[in-house]
Parts: C-alpha cells; sequence; structure tokens
C-alpha cells in the first residue's frame, strides 16, 4: 500500500478545498515532511487518513463529532448544506485506490444536524480505466491493511510508548495473531463453532419453520434510482462542456509561439498514452482467455505421467499387446476353420491349440483405446509448454506497456510543471486552467461511476425485493444431512486448532527474533526486548546471565514501540509476498504517517530515530513542528525528502505572534494574521533547490 495522495474539503481547521497534497514513495526519496506549529492540524491531518479508511480517530482528536470546518459552518445560509470530505489515492498490487469518505450537515436556525458519513470507492488497473469494485469497499481496505492494525500505521509520536502499557497488550496480541495469520484460523474455530450451533438448533427445529416474505419500499427505490439518472443526464452535459473548455484552452496553448512546441508534444504523447492504454487491456484480455483456455494443462503433468506409467505396466504384464486380438480369435472359434484351411472342432487338438492363444492375446478396442489416449496425453503436454511460452510472452508485453505508460506519464509531468512555472504569464495561467479542467473532468467521472454504483445497488435491492421466496419445511433427508454436517464441522475444528498451536508458536517466535534486531540497531542500552506466549511485550536485561525486567522509561518505550511497529511492517510485507498470484506483480510496499514522532527523546535517540525511520519504512510521512524539525534530525533526514509542505495557520486573535520556518532558501509562514474573523489552515507546497 503506497500512499500517493490526500486531500480535503471543509475537514477540522481545513477551509474549503485544500490542494492536492502529493506524498513522496520513491526508493530514496521516500519521506514527506509537513511543518505546522501546535493547533495547526497536523494531528487533523492524520485523522484524516484514519477517518477515511476506517472511520477511527487518535486518542489525541478531540472533539470526533465536530468535523465541519466552523467558517464554512458560519458562512452558510440556514437551510444550507454543508459538505464535508476526505479523500485518499494509493497504489497496490498494480492498481490504483480513490477512497473518498464524506458527510454533510444543514444548518438550523440555533444548530446543525450531521448526516451518517459515506464512503465511496473507485479502482484503476494499467489499463488507466476507473472501476466500482464489486466488493464492500470497508472488505477492500481490510484486506490491504486490518483496521486492528492501523494504529501501528497511522499514530501519535508523542503516544506512542502507550502501545507497551499492560491494558493495551490484549489489543496488541490481537492485532498480531491477524498478521500472523493465527488470528484467521481462531475465526474460522469461531465461525465453525457457531455454525456447528445452528446447525444442532437446525436439526432440533426441522418442521417448525415458518414462511417470510419482505415485499417492502420497491416504490422509494424506484423514485430514487430515477432521481440519479437525471443528475447523469446533467453530468454527461457538463462534462461535454468540460471537455471542450479543455480542447480550446489547449488550442490557445499550441497558438502561443512559446508554448506551441510543449503542447504538441503533449497532445503526442497522450495520444500514445491512450493506444498504450488500450492495447494493455487488449493484453490483459488475451491473457485471461490463454489461462481460460489451457490454463488447466499445467496441472495434469502428474496424471499424464501416471497413465504412462498404466501404459508401461500393461505393455510389461502382457495384458496390452501388440499383435493378434481376442476378437480375431473368437472369429475362427465360431466359425469352426481356421485361416490355414484346418477344421476346428470342439475338443479336437486344433482346436485346443487356436482357444490357447486367447489367454496371449489383446483386446483390439484396449488397445486403440490407448494408441488414442497416448496421443492425446501427448497433446496435452505440449500445449502445456506452449501455454507458458504464451502465458511469459505476455506478461512481457504487458510488463512493457507498463514501464512505457509510467515513462510517458514522467514526461507528461514534467512538461505540466514547465507550463506551470513558465515566465510567460499566459502560458502558466492557461496550464493553471487546463489542471483545473482535468481536475473538475475527474471530479465529475467519479460522480457519474458512484451514481452508477448506486444505482447498481438499488437494482439489486429491488430484485431481491421482488425474488424473496419461502422457505420449505425440511424433510427426513435434510435431517441426515443436517448430521453429517455436524460431524464434519467437529472434525474441522479439531484439526484447524491443532494448526493453529503448531504455526502461533513459530510466528511469535521470528517476530520477537526482528523486534530484538530493531531494537538494538537503535538503542544503546544493553536491553532485549521479548514477546511472551500471550503476547506481552516487555524489556528485559541479563545480569550474570539472569533475565529481569526492566523498568523502562518513556523514552525506551518509544524506541522499543517504534522497533515493534518496525518488526510490524516486516511481518506484513513477508504476508504480502506469499499472496502473490501469477498475473499481478507483488507489492509489499506500507506507510508510516507520524504525528511529532520524536516525543521526549534527547538528542541522540533522535539523531538514531532520524537516520533509522527512513529505512524501515518503505514510505515516511512525518508531520513536525520546527522545534522537533530543526537540528539533527533536519540533518539526517533533508537527503531522503522527496515532498514537503507547510502548515499556515491563520489566527483570529488581535494581536496573534507571526511565526515562520526557514527550509532551504525560502521563508515560510506557520503562523499568520487572519484576514477574517475565523481561524482556519492553508497548505503551502515547500519548493527547495536542492
Amino acid at each position: 500500500m503506497k500512499l500517493t495522495s490526500i486531500k480535503l474539503c471543509n475537514f477540522r481547521s481545513f477551509y474549503g478545498r485544500t490542494p492536492e497534497i502529493v506524498l513522496a514513495g520513491g526508493d530514496i526519496l521516500n519521506t514527506t515532511i509537513i511543518h505546522g506549529n501546535n493547533g495547526a492540524g497536523k494531528t487533523s491531518l492524520l485523522n484524516a487518513f484514519t477517518w477515511v479508511l476506517y472511520e477511527k480517530f487518535s486518542a489525541a482528536f478531540a472533539s470526533t463529532e465536530q468535523l465541519v470546518n466552523k467558517r464554512a459552518i458560519a458562512e452558510a445560509k440556514t437551510g444550507q448544506s454543508i459538505e464535508c470530505w476526505v479523500e485518499v489515492n494509493w497504489e497496490h498490487e498494480g492498481k490504483r485506490y480513490n477512497a473518498k469518505r464524506q458527510c454533510r450537515i444543514y444548518k438550523d436556525k440555533t444548530d446543525f444536524d450531521l448526516l451518517k458519513t459515506e464512503l465511496l470507492m473507485q479502482v484503476a488497473g494499467d489499463d488507466g480505466r476507473w472501476y466500482f469494485p464489486l466488493q464492500k469497499p470497508e472488505e477492500i481496505i481490510g484486506q490491504i491493511l486490518p483496521a486492528s492494525l492501523h494504529q501501528y500505521f497511522f499514530f501519535d509520536g508523542e503516544r506512542i510508548e502507550e502501545i507497551v502499557r499492560s491494558d493495551k497488550k490484549a489489543e496488541i496480541a490481537e492485532a498480531i495473531k491477524i498478521f500472523l495469520g493465527v488470528e484467521v484460523i481462531n475465526r474460522s474455530i469461531k465461525h465453525l463453532g457457531e455454525a456447528k450451533k445452528s446447525l444442532e438448533n437446525e436439526l432440533k427445529a426441522i418442521g417448525d419453520s415458518e414462511i417470510k416474505q419482505l415485499l417492502k419500499q420497491q416504490e422509494k427505490l424506484e423514485q430514487e434510482v430515477a432521481q440519479i439518472n437525471t443528475r447523469q443526464t446533467e453530468i454527461k452535459q457538463e462534462l461535454e462542456h468540460q471537455q471542450s473548455l479543455k480542447k480550446e484552452t489547449g488550442n490557445r496553448l499550441q497558438e502561443l509561439s512559446a508554448a506551441k512546441e510543449l503542447q504538441e508534444r503533449r497532445q503526442e504523447l497522450e495520444n500514445q498514452k491512450t493506444s498504450h492504454q488500450e492495447s494493455l487491456r487488449q493484453t490483459r484480455d488475451t491473457l485471461k482467455k490463454i489461462i481460460s483456455a489451457r490454463g488447466y494443462t499445467i496441472l495434469l503433468s502428474e496424471t499424464t505421467t501416471q497413465f504412462r506409467t498404466i501404459i508401461h505396466n500393461l505393455k510389461a504384464s502382457g495384458e496390452l499387446t501388440s499383435g493378434i486380438s481376442r476378437e480375431f480369435i473368437n472369429e475362427l472359434l465360431q466359425s469352426n476353420r481356421c485361416i490355414c484351411g484346418a477344421e476346428l472342432n470342439a475338443g479336437s487338438h486344433n482346436h485346443t491349440n487356436v482357444s490357447n492363444w486367447l489367454e496371449r492375446a489383446g483386446s483390439s478396442v484396449v488397445e486403440e483405446t490407448a494408441i488414442r489416449m497416448s496421443a492425446q496425453v501427448d497433446e496435452i503436454d505440449k500445449q502445456a509448454v506452449t501455454f507458458w511460452e504464451e502465458v511469459d510472452r505476455e506478461q512481457a508485453r504487458i510488463n512493457q506497456l507498463r514501464q512505457n505508460i509510467s515513462q510517458i506519464e514522467t514526461e507528461l509531468d514534467s512538461i505540466h510543471e514547465r507550463l506551470r512555472k513558465d515566465a510567460n504569464e499566459e502560458i502558466s495561467s492557461l496550464q493553471k486552467r487546463l489542471d483545473e479542467i482535468e481536475s473538475k473532468i475527474d471530479e465529475l467521472n467519479r460522480e457519474q461511476g458512484a451514481n452508477q454504483q448506486r444505482i447498481s445497488h438499488l437494482k439489486t435491492e429491488i430484485d431481491a425485493l421482488n425474488k424473496q421466496i419461502a422457505k420449505q419445511k425440511l424433510n427426513e433427508e435434510k435431517q441426515l444431512l443436517a448430521q453429517r454436517r455436524i460431524n464434519v464441522t467437529q472434525d474441522a475444528i479439531e484439526r484447524l486448532t491443532e494448526v493453529k498451536n503448531r504455526q502461533e508458536k513459530q510466528f511469535r517466535w521470528q517476530l520477537e527474533k526482528r523486534l530484538q534486531e530493531i531494537f538494538t540497531l537503535i538503542s544503546f542500552a544493553p536491553y532485549l526486548p521479548k514477546i511472551s506466549d500471550k503476547y506481552e511485550l516487555t524489556l528485559v536485561e541479563n545480569t550474570a546471565r539472569v533475565e529481569s525486567l526492566v523498568a523502562a522509561s518513556t523514552g525506551e518505550n518509544q524506541i522499543l514501540s517504534l522497533s515493534f511497529i518496525a518488526s510490524i511492517i516486516d511481518k506484513v510485507r513477508e504476508w504480502s509476498e506469499k499472496r502473490k498470484v501469477l498475473t499481478v506483480p507483488n507489492s509489499s510496499t506500507f506507510p508510516i504517517v507520524m504525528d511529532s514522532p520524536f516525543g521526549s527523546l534527547d538528542e541522540t535517540y533522535r539523531r538514531r530515530i532520524a537516520q533509522t525511520l527512513p529505512e524501515l519504512a518503505n514510505q515516511l510521512i512525518i508531520l513536525v513542528t520546527k522545534t522537533q524539525w530543526r537540528g539533527e534530525v533536519e540533518q539526517e533526514m533533508t537527503n531522503r525528502i522527496g515532498r514537503e509542505y507547510v502548515l499556515t495557520y491563520y489566527s483570529s486573535k488581535p494581536d496573534c505572534e507571526q511565526d515562520y520556518i526557514e527550509l532551504g532558501d525560502e521563508r515560510y509562514a506557520l503562523v499568520k494574521q487572519s484576514p477574517n474573523e475565523f481561524e482556519y489552515t492553508e497548505v503551502m507546497v515547500v519548493e527547495r533547490n536542492w
């Protein structure tokens, strides 16, 4: 899971729509730094991630019911709705994801009502086409990074040591079991137990079932479908208008001599990208057809080998021979005459000699069948070889097309950036206008897709209402079936329990080993982390070869917690690698989003953590104050920065003290006087001249 960007609208201190905060994710420049004073919105930004993905908040996030920006509420008219949303984009296992959680309030004369939040998700493959997944968004997110693990990837650094507190150990144990795979087995055992009880109750209640019908809300659902279809028509018209504006703006750029060459090159690249994406879609379809048509051949190698062994043994034992067949000998005996003309009367010497050949002759039918099947088996083996050759060829083409698309997108980004920063104000203005149009088109496309998904869900509900049927009483045959199911369920419970006990011990040992390696790398204290059989996290020292518990300081607990999180990341990577399939590239990238990660640590530990964190995490997003950043942290982490932002806080206090931060050769405002009666936060991009 590599986070690519986040955008907010009227979320807490962020008034209106923020610019898209693009997040670094390179191999070396994998760190995004977001500067801000206390109260500027760092904790809100951290919780924006967890709100979108899990609808959860950190302990330091106060007044969780007050999500909508106060200025937006104050400026709204009575009865007017105020939107609040956060949108997060990420990449995972060759796919791009867009998740948007939104809520809306309606302002009343004295108060306002907060409506239920809604989570929307769209997914895009390498061909660039966005679609709505069949699974629920929450299920997809849970498969990528389970909700019970999110606190180890999105956390408040000043409170990180809380994960080693005694009242947190049960929570740690449950989270660990999930990524180790033990919790999956536990859930299976639990569900099997519930299934067994259900089957037992079903067995008792046979003959007592009642007919149930649900035929409600059909007219209301159909009215909602009609309203959404009307909105879809409006969106289609608006998209046509925006496409027209985009074309006109692009033509205007091309008319300017200074931008003509870049604009023509951009158009050429966009055409190439569209062509490559279509080729990629066709290639993936071809690969699917190959797997669907001949994929089974690679699973038959053991079977074809067994067939050849059987044929060989039949030939060796004389049961399958070539030459005179039993059918031919039986015809001679029935006609009472040999091919030499001699009579074959029953009981005669000639009849006995010919009859003896029946035991040595083979069946022509069996022989012909064996020959035919041997040819078919040879063809299956040839198809298996051909299958892998075709799969490799199509997969290589997919990889090449992905690489081509990536190179085109990089060049397009470069052209966009050059036009945005062009000294000619008209050129830069036109490019910014293009950016706004493309953003609007993207937003309309997503709304159109969301509406289509809603229509699909509504139609499914309508179908369910129309197709509901009554349950039938169970008969004696179903009683026997229920009893067999109960026996099988109990057997499965016993087997899974044995598997769990064996795996749990091995997994816990692997986690503890990695935890000790990372802790030793950061800490200079001669202590050793331990994970008990109850998954309790402790710190021990070995004095005279006797282990004893350490009364760890706050700083040591912070280091222990960071080490624990890093070891979890390693295990999640390992879990991700085991989930590779034939046509999906492996992705073992997972982010860490940290608010104030250096807490109360001293200079030495601050430096070591600043050195180690970018190495341990695939992607690092750090929110820091000016005091936390300066000095050794800035020295160690500057060369790992891929993206950097400043949260500028506008204070409504009349005599507020303004504050700034020096980054590179530029000065950025941390606190400024608000031009109105409201306090709010703006996101500023840091431009460094490396």
